[in-house]
């Protein structure tokens, strides 16, 4: 069975030695065949409305105009001849399978292409090897270059060939990987910039068109429509989702709109064949901007945080909580002594917006937390057991994530069984409260049917039950005496670190 896959368009280590093309030609009439007969249209005709298409646009002017600031970009890496590994040509998407995942190239590369030696190394020791090709466009005349992260991530040289054959020796300015930007600097002046444009602007349908160096045939030109805005992928940005044809050695060029102007970097493609499938992606220009601005004047860049780990609001957890439509980002664990922490946010609040910002998806939360400055004071919206609350939470600066060890299991010091639900459940003693830093909740002894059905395991702790904090085991049967047995329980579990809601379906 195949599976689409989220491809980087880059070429890796590809030598384009020849190149068959079969060419064909297409006729766009500006006028119907009875006019081109010579054939004069009826009186029907001529009352009819007028076509809503009138004609396919015409690229010409725009290659002109963009073209010559669009860059071609190789990159080299420097290899010890003791470690050369023998072998012929390698197909281009297999090395680029095994640099991204498993973060070193396939043995068996093409075949080396001689360079500079590494400084103070003897030319037997180390040359240079081809690493791969992309594309990007020139973002001011005195030589800043826009492309993407993984074009020139762990490359030793960057190489910038402008269209006019001119080739300059670039320097790595800051690499940004969450939103796959990069800006590099050549040493050169009165270079053609492309002009920016507003992807926000861009509407569905809408033409656009792309240059770049697809498979290393340098200035490509491809055209087609927006096929879909903010496009989540799961990735650190939404998406412009367009049918332009986009290969690998597209990577960082730009994707151009009607009016010349830059509105994305094009990026990734949805591939089952490594190839075009007509689904392209692209960076949108705004937020990539605001990337390179921080690149440009500190090398990296920075973003806020308030030390929350979530997951995506279910219609089931949605409908058991009251909410009136499945939105927001759940918590899951709150990082002890972070901002949310101290702004008292829990495990199983429901995060539903942050300054005033609607919070729809839980990838929106890590958005428009990155997006604000770190020292800034902002409000989350909470929703907890039935109710909103605002709470003011300062954001700071993100650093690297540190693991988190899974808390061992409890040993019980009372036993009382919930068989509608299949548990068996003891109270948390005052030790094990103290070591989780909770104030209740029920253990976790034993599942069966419903319970285990729903995920639940031997271990568990259960911090509320149908959107009602538990204190303990007598609370927990109290309230479920209560609840309507023909519908699902929400339960909010913790398992180590970690906070999640369940959805629990009672036998009939």
């Amino acid at each position: 069975m195949q599976h689409s896959v989220i491809r980087r368009t880059l070429v890796v280590g590809a030598v384009v030695s020849s190149v068959g093309l079969v060419l064909s030609s297409s006729l766009f009439p500006h006028s119907s065949q009875a006019q081109q007969q010579g054939v004069a249209p009826s009186s029907a005709n001529v009352t009819q409305s007028p076509a809503v298409v009138r004609g396919l646009p015409d690229f010409t002017e725009l290659v002109e105009l963009v073209g010559p600031s669009v860059v071609n970009i190789r990159t080299t890496q420097r290899v010890s001849l003791n470690e050369d590994v023998a072998g012929g040509e390698m197909d281009e998407q297999m090395q680029e399978f095994f640099r991204r995942f498993f973060g070193t190239p396939m043995p068996g590369q093409p075949s080396p292409r001689k360079g500079t030696p590494r400084s103070g190394k003897d030319d037997k020791q180390s040359e240079e090897r081809p690493r791969g090709v992309g594309s990007g466009f020139i973002l001011t005349g005195d030589g800043f270059v826009m492309t993407n992260a993984h074009v020139v991530e762990g490359a030793d040289e960057v190489y910038v060939t402008l269209t006019d054959k001119r080739e300059y020796k670039a320097k790595v300015v800051g690499v940004d990987k969450r939103t796959d930007v990069a800006v590099v600097k050549i040493e050169a002046t009165r270079l053609p910039a492309v002009r920016i444009g507003q992807a926000g602007k861009l509407r569905v349908g809408e033409w656009v068109m792309a240059i770049g160096s697809p498979f290393g045939l340098e200035n490509t030109v491809t055209a087609g429509i927006v096929s879909a805005k903010a496009r989540d992928t799961g990735e650190e940005i939404r998406f412009i989702q367009t049918d332009v044809a986009v290969n690998p050695g597209n990577s960082g060029g730009p994707l151009i709109n009607m009016r010349g102007e830059v509105v994305g970097i094009n990026s990734q493609i949805l591939s089952r064949s490594g190839g075009f499938m007509g689904i392209s992606f692209s960076i949108p220009i705004d937020e990539a901007m605001k990337v390179a601005d921080q690149l440009r004047s500190g090398g990296k860049v920075i973003r806020g945080r308030i030390g929350v780990q979530i997951e995506p609001v279910t219609k089931d957890v949605a409908d058991s909580l009251g909410l009136s439509k499945a939105q927001g980002a759940v918590v899951r664990m709150v990082e002890p002594g972070g901002p949310a922490d101290k702004a008292g946010v829990e495990a199983g609040d429901i995060i539903t917006k942050f300054d005033g910002q609607p919070v729809e998806k839980a990838g929106d939360l890590p958005r428009l937390v990155g997006a604000t400055k770190p020292g800034s004071k902002s409000t989350l919206q909470v929703f907890r057991r039935g109710a909103y609350k605002d709470l003011s939470v300062s954001v700071v600066e993100l650093e690297g994530d540190k693991p988190r060890a899974e808390a061992p299991a409890a040993k019980p010091e009372a036993r009382l069984a919930s068989t509608v639900l299949g548990l068996t459940l003891s109270d948390l003693g005052n030790d094990k409260k103290r070591e989780l830093k909770l104030n209740g909740g029920v253990l976790v002894q034993d599942v069966d049917g419903p319970a285990a059905r729903a995920g639940l395991r031997e271990g568990d702790v259960i911090l509320a039950v149908a959107n009602v904090q538990i204190a303990d085991v007598r609370q927990f049967e109290s309230v479920l005496a209560k609840v309507d047995r023909s519908r699902p329980v929400s339960v909010l579990v913790r398992r180590g670190d970690w906070a999640q809601y369940a959805v629990i379906r009672p036998n009939n």
